[in-house]
């Protein structure tokens, strides 16, 4: 389902658009609800939804199908820096690898790091300093993340490590929302999730409108969306069908070894 249906009749995705559908469940258009605010409705919507998927995921991890490049990206490195910042749109980081100096270079999967790994040291006293006082450098084998920033231990340095696109993150990230309009040119772009759940955006949207204008019809349109605990409605059938994605991932029955005294 698009973000907005075509206003040609005789096209097929004719008033089958997301904006369209909120309208109906609002008996409204784009003058008692502007286009911009049901967009923004939207994408917050999206925002949620993605968060749902995420966590329902399995090994099959999600990611939305309008980006056009994968989940990842590198960054270069700096002589004895440790800190590094990454962007706030990235949701997590699954996994850090650095590239080496052999020949072919190649990434190098490090260990995730807690400060209560350090058995009650701190990073200086746990790895060590230079007699200078500095961050002791070599290869990175361990990662700490702190709020936007990757903290690389030990630091880099170019005799170990190719410097120039000598990190790279897998990352998660949030949706690729619409551009918010208030334009009349249809958009065709549509969720980045499997169709059959894209009405539940529609319904998400509708639900602050009703809330002021047909309170009454809210918690029918709720309970389609099923933000309960445990989740009903249309979130239980999104969490069920993305934590079972994986039929082509053979399961195996293995025999638990019982231990005898």
């Amino acid at each position: 389902m698009q973000l907005r249906g075509s206003t040609t009749t005789t096209a097929a995705s004719y008033r089958q658009g997301i904006i369209e559908e909120i309208d109906r469940l609002c008996d409204s258009d784009d003058v008692s609800y502007p286009r911009a605010d049901k967009t923004s409705r939207v994408n917050n919507s999206l925002e949620k939804v993605i968060a749902w998927i995420m966590n329902a995921d399995g090994t099959w991890e999600f990611d939305d199908t309008n980006f056009t490049d994968h989940p990842r990206g590198t960054g270069t490195l700096v002589e004895g820096q440790e800190d590094y910042a990454f962007a706030s749109e990235y949701l997590d980081i699954e996994a850090i690898e650095i590239l080496n100096t052999a020949s072919p270079a190649q990434y190098l999967r490090i260990k995730p790091l807690s400060h209560q790994d350090l058995g009650g040291l701190s990073p200086e006293e746990y790895f060590g300093l230079t007699t200078a006082g500095n961050a002791r450098i070599g290869f990175p084998e361990y990662y700490d993340k702190q709020g936007d920033t990757i903290r690389l231990y030990p630091a880099p340095t170019s005799t170990n490590v190719t410097l120039t696109a000598g990190i790279r993150v897998w990352f998660k990230r949030t949706a690729s929302l619409f551009t918010v309009t208030t334009g009349t040119g249809e958009d065709t772009k549509v969720p980045g999730f499997v169709s059959p759940f894209h009405p539940v955006l529609a319904y998400m949207a509708a639900i602050p409108y009703c809330l002021i204008h047909y309170p009454e019809r809210v918690p029918r349109y709720a309970a389609i969306v099923g933000e309960t605990d445990p989740p009903t409605g249309i979130k239980r059938d999104i969490i069920r069908f993305y934590g079972h994605r994986e039929a082509d991932k053979r399961k195996v029955i293995t025999m638990k070894s019982i231990k005898h005294r």
